[in-house]
Formats: structure tokens, C-alpha cells, sequence
């Protein structure tokens, strides 16, 4: 049971407290290793530095980049830099770093690049110069050192650094970028989002070639979002007529971009297509350099993301050759490509072929060496692979035997030698103690230290620099002492899991928490929150102290439920739901619903629904199809017809429109609008470049002619995250307004 918790108190929750981060746990940067295996680097929490450490004490050693010690010959205003990003070269002696980034889209970035000499030929120099004029995207270091690649306005640029005392020659790679029409090096807008890159181009391991992706997206239909003044920040340009945000989105069963593979001889000058096979409409949508100069690693996909390719390429010929080749009758899982890790001699892959995501090794030749994981369980993250003892190391939805969790809402660390045998490496094992949670890792070279990251549902994250043998504890980076010993922290409503299964057979996992003063012998409204996306997971043992606990102390119980096609319960779960989106995820929402409903403490005629995104489809669904259970929704910046999304997210869980028409008939909410039952608020952002206003608009628009009243928000200028400003605490005030006026 909850504390008791006087709502009427000064220190009561506030949505502004909690969007400002008063209750939030604090993390720590991941450590970034050095060569020897020995020390770590990272920046400052002030940003004006970079600190070498010590791995087997924690203790600063040396200090790489000092912002209020360098030779500025540049005459660069340095006092109110703050560094957000850097890069070591191979040698360590010198720094790319990067300031002042300025958001393009979810992943990419313009940013101030400087160019540090930290030493040369063992004398400190402390050089630092700006790489080029202006904000630039994806600066990256050659293998050497000696040269910086960049993209400027869709075209390649390099710049040499000539001397220890970097004299910089900057060279354009690419003519052909233009707006809307050639990209060089980056991706474009549906690549970035669904693929999860903001790079489209790699070094080879020599610096002898830049490999690169051009996109060719000129057949791609124009997107236009209007623009208004607006405010927080304010376009004067549009005060009196509105202007527009034009870019390529490419929505289910139209063009894709013409994407080819390219190497450029940073010596001779010359470009050379490489021949990688793939679809007229496929995806070529990783390159990268492998540990062998003279092969470069191509990634590709069919359109229906089915059949995941590996190609190794040779950058000069631009001869390829088939690696590997993973299958699935559905689709591959695109953050499998993400787990692919690179070694003298061979390559760790994974694939949900045995049905569960397990971790398999590939010589460089293609041939298959063993599959090193087994079992009822998902790979969820592949942290490195020693070839020296043939031991991977890995994150699984898995923690032992012995848990009072079911498995896919734990996460484990271990430790897989050749054989396959699983060495847990966090306390607790296979005989139950400390069984649950959620453990994550960083390691050093060589896996001699690791800095892990423990948290669970009643315990705000613990991050601590441990040495793997032995797990012997160096040093706690962050315990969040302060927050487990406030009254913020006694005040929280625990978050309660529970299973039950549906009518049909379904075993569904949830959490609920209480309202504080909690009273179980009288009746309390509910709201639901959800997400629900493919391959998504909400109900999961880890901390969380956000919106959930300022509803509760207004006096509302909290549910979540994962439905089907949810994460890390292996393929078939998960494919459930394929190529008839939201149908089963609605279906499991609305048990949910009558589940929560038979709890003696819920009061069945005042539970409502909502979410955000897909959470917000997911709403509007439930609402729309049978509804018997909410009496409200609130769905934000919600897709409400898959054919009005992108081509790559849509595709790999519906294939095309013109393939599976009455799978995306039954998957529209429009299609079933006027079977509304219920109160609804619908929200978006006018400049939603994700998911488009013109799903809310086309939505009410169809209410509108039904004469089915309903509510709507819009936000200026705000896009799928509706923030800026006051803007996010005024949307989540007006939420919590819907709620006590209409439930």
C-alpha cells in the first residue's frame, strides 16, 4: 500500500516539477574506453572538459581537452561553450568535439565542429581550431587521424589536417546534393526515422576511401506542413501569411528514394558505384567498415523487409559478395542490423530464426561458427564479442531462474563463453537472490570492467564501475541517494504487476499503481495508458516516477497492459499482429479494460484510455470497436489510417496498400470512426513531420459530417513531441483537466 501523502501539502506533485525533472533519477554518461582496456574518457558534467580515468579506481588521470586551457589561435569565443559530443581518434591524440547542436529531425543534427590536438609525436600541443565555418552534420574522424569527413547542404566534404599545428584543407566530395532532390552521406527523413541512423557514409580502415549512400530522392512526393508566427520560439517571417515546411515523405506504397553505394579514393579523387545487389525498391540501409581494408560491409533489405542481406564490398573494385542472408515469412526485425559487431575473424549476428532472438557467430566468410545463445528467451542487446576467449557478452529478457518476474520484463547481463554456457554478471545468479530488474552494462576493451546500471520498479537507478571477475565493485558513479531518501521517494505510489489472461486464452502482462491514502474499500476511476507498437514494451521492471504519480495523487488508479506483438516475447508473439495493425492490440486493450473493471476497487463506469502516437491509434481503435469498457480516450498525435504513414514502419508490418487493402481497411480507424462510443480528446501538432495533422483532420472531419461530438486540441508549429515553451505542461494540464471534468 502507499504511503499516506497529504495532497493539500505545500510539496505537492505539479506537472511543472515533474516536466522540469524535479523527480527524476539521474543517470551518468556511458564511459567511453581507451585502447589499452585500462581507462576511460568522458566529459565533465560543466561540458568544459575531458577527463581520462582510471578504470581500476575511478581516479582522473589526465586531462584530454581543457576549454579554459587551449592554444586558441582562432580567436574562438570560447566562454560559453559547453561540449556535447566528441570523438578520439585511434592514436588518442587528437579530438573531434562538437558544440551547440541544432535538432534537424529525430536523429540528426547541425552542430559547431572544433578539431583538437591533444598531442603529436608525444609533445602536448592543446591545438584547438574549429573545423569549418558554420554548423555541419556527421563530422567523423578518419582511422588515422589526419582527416575529417562532414556533410554541408546534402554534399561530402573532407578536410585534411595537414600538420600537428592543423592547417586544414577543406575539399568538396559531392556536386550533386540539392534539396529534395540528391542527399549525400545522410539519410532522408524515412531512413533516419525507421532505420535509426543519422549517417550514411564510412571510413574505410585504411583512410584511403570514403564509402558513402546517396539518396536520390527526387521521384519522393513533397510533404507540406503550413507554419505560423506562433511563439517559444516565434517565426516573424509568417506574422501575417503563413509560410510552409516542404520536405520528402514517402507514405505506404509510394516511391521510396533510389539509394546507391559509393567509395571515393581520397587520393586519386575518383568515385566508383559499388555494385551491391538489391531491389529496384529494396533498402540499402547500413555501410560500414569491417576490420579488413578491402571490405566494407553493405546492408540491404526487399521492400517487404524480409530478406536482410550482408554484403561485403570491396571499396576499389566495388566487386561484392554475399555474406549472409536471414529470412523471415514476416519481416526481419530492423534493430538487428544495429548488433552486428566486426572482428579479425568472423562477425556476431542476431536472429529470430530458432523463434526467440539468440546471438549467432559468422566467420568473415559467411560460414556459420555456432549459435551461442538457446533457450525461451530475446537477445535484447549485444555488447561485444572477445575473440581471444570466444566469449560474447550480452543483454537478455532474461535473469535467471528463481525470479518472481516472467522473464520478458526483466533484463539480465551475461557473460556466454563458446559452449553456450550463461554467466550472470550481477548479483543474485541462478539461485533467485536479486533475481529481477533491469541491468544494463558499458564495458572497457577487453571486458575487464564494466559500468552497470541496476534499477527496478521500487529502486531508481544504481550505476556503478565494476570489475567483471568477480564482479567486484570499484567505485558507485550514481546511487540517487538524495532521491531514494526524499519525500518524493516515500511518496510514490509502488508499482504493482499482475497477469491475467484473456477470454480467448491470452496471458497478458500489467502494472497498476494506487491512488495515495489509498482506501481499498472504496470505488476509484482509472485511466489506462498504453503504447503497444510492435515489438514495444511498457510493463517492465524498471523505475519510473513520472505523470502516473500526480494521477494518482488526484485520486486515480493507473493501469498498463502490453498486448500482443509487444517485445522480448520471442517471433511469434510478437508477429501476431501482422498485417492487421491495431485489430488484436485494441482487442487486448478493451480485456484489459474489463479486467481492471473487475477489481473490487475500481469503479467499472469511470475508466478511460490514452496514449501517444501509436498509444494514441491504439486509443482511438479501442474507442471505435466495440467499446464496452472507457468512457473516455485522449489520443495524441495519433495515426489514425496507415495509409497516411511512412513506407519503411508501415511496410514491414502491413506490406503495401495495394497488396493487403483489406488488412489496412481494418486497421483504419477512419474506416470505423462513426462507431465511436465514448467521450474523446484528440491532440496534435500542426508540424508534426512524423505523424501528419492531417490524421486528426481527416478523423474529425468524418465526426464532424456524423454529427459525433468530440474534442480536439492543436498546437502551433509543434511537432510529434508537442514541445516548446510552456507548451508540455500545458498539454499534459489540459489532459488531466479532460480527465476530472469527464470521468
Amino acid at each position: 500500500m502507499a504511503m499516506a501523502f497529504d495532497s493539500s501539502a505545500a510539496d505537492k506533485l505539479s506537472i511543472k516539477s515533474w516536466r522540469a525533472g524535479e523527480y527524476r533519477q539521474k543517470g551518468a554518461p556511458v564511459f567511453r574506453s581507451t585502447a589499452d582496456g585500462k581507462h576511460y574518457t568522458a566529459i565533465t558534467s560543466d561540458g568544459r572538459s575531458i577527463v581520462k580515468y582510471r578504470y581500476s579506481n575511478g581516479v582522473a588521470v589526465d586531462t584530454l581537452l581543457s576549454l579554459d586551457n587551449v592554444r586558441n589561435d582562432e580567436k574562438i569565443d570560447l566562454s560559453g561553450l559547453r561540449l556535447s559530443g566528441y570523438e578520439l581518434s585511434e592514436d588518442e591524440e587528437r579530438l573531434l568535439v562538437y558544440a551547440n547542436p541544432e535538432s534537424i529531425y529525430r536523429r540528426s543534427f547541425r552542430a559547431d565542429y572544433f578539431y583538437y590536438v591533444i598531442s603529436a609525436g608525444g609533445v602536448r600541443r592543446n591545438d584547438f581550431k574549429r573545423l569549418t565555418e558554420g554548423k555541419v552534420q556527421a563530422a567523423k574522424l578518419s582511422p588515422d587521424g589526419r582527416s575529417v569527413a562532414f556533410v554541408r547542404d546534402n554534399n561530402l566534404f573532407l578536410t585534411k589536417i595537414m600538420s600537428a599545428s592543423i592547417e586544414k584543407v577543406e575539399r568538396q566530395v559531392t556536386e550533386d546534393g540539392a534539396w529534395g532532390k540528391v542527399i549525400n552521406g545522410v539519410p532522408d527523413w524515412v531512413y533516419e526515422e525507421e532505420f535509426m541512423m543519422n549517417r550514411a557514409y564510412c571510413w574505410s580502415p585504411d583512410s584511403k576511401y570514403i564509402c558513402y549512400l546517396k539518396f536520390d530522392e527526387s521521384e519522393v512526393k513533397e510533404y507540406s506542413l503550413p507554419m505560423y508566427r506562433g511563439m517559444a520560439p516565434s517565426r516573424d517571417e509568417y506574422e501575417f501569411y503563413p509560410g510552409s515546411y516542404d520536405y520528402k515523405y514517402p507514405v505506404a506504397g509510394e516511391v521510396n528514394s533510389k539509394v546507391t553505394a559509393w567509395s571515393y579514393d581520397v587520393y586519386n579523387r575518383k568515385h566508383k558505384q559499388l555494385d551491391v545487389p538489391c531491389e529496384a525498391d529494396g533498402y540499402i540501409m547500413r555501410i560500414k567498415p569491417t576490420a579488413d581494408a578491402t571490405k566494407i560491409a553493405v546492408m540491404t533489405q526487399n521492400r517487404h523487409q524480409s530478406d536482410f542481406r550482408l554484403y561485403f564490398v570491396h571499396p576499389a573494385s566495388g566487386v561484392s559478395t554475399l555474406i549472409v542472408q536471414d529470412t523471415n515469412e514476416q519481416y526481419v526485425s530492423d534493430d538487428n542490423m544495429n548488433q552486428i559487431r566486426f572482428y579479425d575473424d568472423g562477425f556476431t549476428l542476431v536472429s529470430e530464426k530458432s523463434g526467440f532472438r539468440h546471438l549467432y557467430y559468422y566467420d568473415m566468410n559467411g560460414r556459420l561458427q555456432r549459435q551461442m545463445t538457446h533457450g525461451n528467451f530475446d537477445v535484447t542487446q549485444v555488447y561485444g564479442y572477445d575473440p581471444k576467449t570466444r566469449t560474447a557478452y550480452v543483454q537478455t529478457a532474461y535473469v535467471g531462474e528463481g525470479s518472481d518476474m516472467p522473464s520478458e520484463l526483466t533484463r539480465g547481463i551475461y557473460k556466454v563463453s563458446a559452449n553456450g554456457a550463461m554467466t550472470p554478471l550481477f548479483n543474485g545468479g541462478k539461485d533467485g537472490a536479486g533475481c529481477r530488474g533491469t541491468h544494463s552494462a558499458a564495458f572497457s576493451r577487453g571486458f575487464v570492467y564494466m559500468q552497470h546500471a541496476y534499477e527496478d520498479a521500487d529502486t531508481p537507478v544504481r550505476i556503478t564501475l565494476e570489475q567483471v571477475s568477480g564482479l567486484k565493485l570499484v567505485k558507485v558513479i550514481e546511487d540517487n541517494k538524495a532521491l531514494r531518501e526524499s519525500a518524493r521517494y516515500a511518496q510514490r505510489s509502488r508499482r504493482e504487476f499482475f497477469q491475467f489472461t484473456t477470454p480467448d486464452g491470452v496471458v497478458l502482462n500489467g502494472y497498476l499503481t494506487k491512488p495515495y491514502n489509498f482506501d481499498p474499500n472504496k470505488k476509484y476511476p482509472v485511466l489506462m495508458e498504453q503504447y503497444g507498437g510492435p515489438g514495444s514494451q511498457q510493463v517492465l521492471d524498471q523505475w519510473k516516477f513520472e505523470w502516473e504519480q500526480i494521477l494518482n495523487q488526484e485520486g486515480y488508479v493507473v493501469a498498463c497492459v502490453d498486448g500482443r506483438g509487444t517485445g522480448a516475447r520471442g517471433a511469434a508473439w510478437e508477429r501476431q499482429t501482422y498485417c492487421r495493425l491495431g485489430v488484436l492490440e485494441s482487442q487486448d486493450q478493451l480485456h484489459a479494460g474489463r479486467y481492471v473493471a473487475s477489481l473490487p476497487y475500481v469503479d467499472a463506469s469511470r475508466i478511460a484510455i490514452w496514449g501517444w502516437s501509436f498509444g494514441g491509434y491504439n486509443t482511438l481503435m479501442a474507442l471505435c470497436g466495440g467499446n464496452d469498457v472507457f468512457k473516455l480516450g485522449m489520443a495524441v498525435a495519433p495515426v489514425t489510417d496507415f495509409r497516411f504513414y511512412d513506407t519503411i514502419y508501415t511496410e514491414r508490418y502491413m506490406r503495401t496498400p495495394q497488396e493487403n487493402a483489406d488488412g489496412y481497411r481494418a486497421s483504419s480507424v477512419l474506416e470505423r470512426a462513426t462507431q465511436l462510443k465514448g467521450d474523446v480528446l484528440v491532440i496534435c501538432g500542426t508540424a508534426d513531420d512524423n505523424v501528419h495533422p492531417q490524421n486528426t483532420y481527416e478523423l474529425t472531419e468524418r465526426w464532424v459530417q456524423a454529427d459525433i461530438p468530440f474534442d480536439m486540441h492543436v498546437y502551433t508549429n509543434r511537432n510529434h513531441s508537442i514541445t516548446g515553451g510552456n507548451t508540455s505542461n500545458y498539454i499534459y494540464s489540459q489532459l488531466l483537466r479532460y480527465l476530472k471534468k469527464n470521468l
